[in-house]
């Protein structure tokens, strides 16, 4: 059975992913439509390509995390330079061996361009800092000057993946200037609304794969200190906007993966992690398909 699927952000928890992935495939389902937000465009755009669970595990046992983590060579290397680097660069990693390794895969299955996909087959987010609003990749290209049948599914990946201050942004040049694009998840971390509209009659089933509680059961940020402001401030921008569409009719439509426990930016994960976060990624789906009607 075709359906449409949606893949949240999470960084490194996006293991997760592929074993609801995994347990999708198990119970028959094919994705028509994808769509995703940081670790969810990874996900989405090798689901795209073809790729099926096993495929990606097979991609992710072979990577090295770590590689991943491009840091920009220092003649000077000190605490001092570091910081400087930051401040000019915004990030502490390129991001460019992140986008190398998505357009190694999606190329051995002949994708590398939003051109090589049927119209809205694969819908990617970012966040336009410059211009303070959300990008719907490819849909919104044009409003830079640029082609989306030509565009680099890679590159819309490694934009929707920029960790503010841990990768670098990319810079989109049009008419205006330059223009500084980053995570997709700071303004809409779970885009469930590009296939599930108020009021408009869906064509197939809509299926939301979330790295979270669900909202009715989501424990009480515990704040005592500056840094757990910071974290649980960011939380909440990064859900807020999605939250108002994840009403309860929405809700059960969604399969809710809790991660506590691991960082987004965890990349010396052990492979024990790895498996844990696959098996419990299959697990709460396995548990959502005994009860879900569509």
């Amino acid at each position: 059975m075709l359906i449409d699927g949606v893949f949240s952000g999470g960084g490194i928890k996006g293991f997760a992913l592929i074993g609801a992935y995994e347990a999708v495939e198990r119970r028959g389902f094919r994705f028509c439509r994808v769509a995703g937000t940081s670790a969810g465009s990874i996900v989405a755009s090798l689901v795209a390509a073809g790729y099926t669970s096993a495929e990606m595990r097979g991609l992710l046992d072979e990577l090295n995390l770590e590689k991943l983590l491009d840091s920009r060579k220092l003649l000077l290397p000190s605490p001092l330079t570091k910081w400087l680097l930051l401040y000019w660069k915004m990030g502490l990693y390129k991001g460019d061996a992140l986008e190398a390794w998505i357009a190694e895969k999606l190329a051995l299955k002949g994708l590398r361009t939003f051109g090589d996909l049927p119209p809205e087959t694969l819908r990617i987010v970012a966040s336009d800092l410059s211009n303070g609003r959300m990008v719907i990749l490819p849909d919104d290209l044009p409003k830079y000057g640029l082609s989306p049948a030509s565009f680099s599914i890679a590159k819309a990946v490694r934009m929707s993946c920029s960790i503010p201050y841990f990768f670098e942004p990319v810079k989109l040049t049009d008419a205006s200037g330059t223009n500084i694009l980053v995570d997709g998840g700071v303004l809409s971390n779970f885009p469930m609304w590009l296939f599930d509209r108020e009021n408009v009659k869906k064509v197939r089933p809509v299926l939301g794969i979330k790295l979270s509680h669900d909202p009715e059961n989501h424990p009480k940020h515990k704040i005592k200190n500056a840094i757990q402001l910071f974290e649980a401030l960011f939380e909440t921008m990064k859900d807020a906007h999605d939250a108002r569409y994840i009403a309860r009719k929405h809700a059960r439509n969604i399969i809710f993966i809790p991660t506590s426990g691991v960082l987004a930016t965890e990349f010396e994960l052990t492979e024990e992690k790895k498996d844990l976060l696959i098996k419990h990624g299959r697990d709460c789906a396995e548990f959502f398909f005994r009860k879900w009607s569509y």
